[in-house]
């Protein structure tokens, strides 16, 4: 029972990106297959696996600093924790009714990049850090469900890279503080234990290919246009 009410709130979680039913701009098979323009997660042989290692150490070394508790916040995948961590880099309130343009772009470009990482989670299947290492993540109420969903590239970081890239299109005066909070919002993976830093940078390179492949959306063109126009105004 309590495996089952874990694993419905999360689905919710992830399916909403937020409380409306988002209008996709591509399917999961228009959307670019990282299987094919990735390469293959590291070998656990490798150097790059070394350094995945090495990163997860660093990792478990912030988890009782104030990091770790960004970190565990986090943990968070909606459009709602990326409106509160985006607000303060572009200086006004994102929000259904504060900036409702932008709320409906995020929704559903979001949700539509979320696609981007689906096809190589499921190909790789590879297991994530707490798996492999057998020991307890930051967050553990999360750990019996994402044992069941393959760690690279990292989900968590594709929202949160596709976010950024976006409101960079909508405040490019502020470009250098969302980038920074987009980036730390991937890191935040492997400090909790979810993520290898190979499946963040991984999760950062299926948003930018997703973010491009939306621009060829006209559907997508006219929300942007409505959001730029909308922000412009709040911008000081």
């Amino acid at each position: 029972m309590k495996h089952a009410l874990l694993t419905l709130s999360l689905f919710f979680a992830a399916v909403s990106l937020i409380a409306q039913k988002p209008c996709d701009y591509f399917t999961v098979d228009e959307i670019p297959n990282a299987v094919v323009y990735l390469p293959a997660p590291p070998d656990t042989q490798s150097m790059r696996f070394a350094y995945d290692t090495a990163q997860y150490q660093w990792g478990k070394r912030q988890r009782a600093t104030p990091r770790g508790a960004q970190a565990k916040a986090d943990a968070d995948y909606s459009v709602y924790r990326m409106a509160d961590i985006f607000s303060p880099a572009v200086g006004f309130t994102i929000g259904k009714n504060t900036t409702p343009q932008l709320w409906k772009l995020l929704v559903d470009a979001t949700h539509t990049a979320s696609f981007a990482t689906d096809k190589a989670k499921a190909h790789y299947f590879r297991p994530r850090p707490y798996m492999y290492f057998d020991e307890p993540t930051l967050v553990p109420g999360d750990e019996e469900v994402l044992r069941h969903n393959g760690s690279y590239p990292s989900g968590h970081t594709n929202l949160g890279w596709t976010t950024a890239l976006l409101l960079v299109e909508i405040c490019p005066e502020r470009q250098d503080e969302i980038l920074r909070v987009g980036y730390e919002y991937g890191q935040s993976r492997v400090i909790a234990g979810y993520h290898w830093q190979s499946d963040v940078t991984a999760g950062r390179l299926t948003a930018s290919a997703a973010v491009a492949r939306l621009h060829t959306s006209k559907a997508f063109q006219r929300q942007l246009r409505k959001a730029q126009k909308e922000c412009r105004r709040l911008i000081k």
